[in-house]
């Protein structure tokens, strides 16, 4: 009796497909965060120099500013927010970047081979980016098998160079 197959579902092992853009692309994003974690905690300094907290501490009653009462808790409380929203950051974005750089990938693949006349498609996956470039070189792919069948099947050499004249360039 035949054992039914499975077909193992394809499982990413490799997030970084192009290191040098993926990283960039992830520092990026970081510097973008730390930049608002920075602007969030000079405007909130900034706006607090104006006003006055009264606070007790050890039965004494201390008169600040509210910037200074508040200038160690807010460093602490966003030290621990750029961390944590970086950590997020890097993780979110290497994600996105893996659906960007993977079929950038593919198609530099597929240009090279077909520099060495392979006229194979591009296959992306689902939920990758650049769907429509893969599309638009899998219908140049096309067009090119197409005449490439057609001169196979020429019966004559001015037929060949029929076909070789429609190419641009050539």
């Amino acid at each position: 009796m035949n054992k039914p197959t499975t077909v193992k579902k394809y499982q990413r092992r490799n997030y970084y497909i192009d290191k040098d853009f993926q990283t960039k692309f992830i520092i990026k994003f970081c510097l973008i965060v730390a930049g608002g974690s920075v602007l969030t905690a000079v405007l909130v300094y900034w706006l607090a120099q104006h006003s006055t907290t009264v606070s007790i501490i050890g039965g004494r009653v201390a008169v600040h500013t509210t910037a200074e009462y508040l200038m160690p808790l807010l460093a602490q409380t966003l030290s621990i927010e750029l961390v944590v929203v970086a950590l997020a950051t890097a993780l979110m974005t290497l994600f996105i970047s893996h659906k960007i750089a993977g079929p950038l990938y593919r198609l530099k693949v597929s240009l090279r081979a077909l520099g060495t006349g392979d006229l194979g498609s591009v296959r992306l996956r689902q939920g990758d980016q650049l769907k429509e470039v893969a599309a638009s070189y899998n219908e140049a792919m096309e067009g090119l098998n197409e005449k490439v069948r057609m001169m196979k099947n020429a019966s004559s050499l001015e037929e060949v160079k029929r076909i070789l004249n429609t190419f641009k360039g050539l």
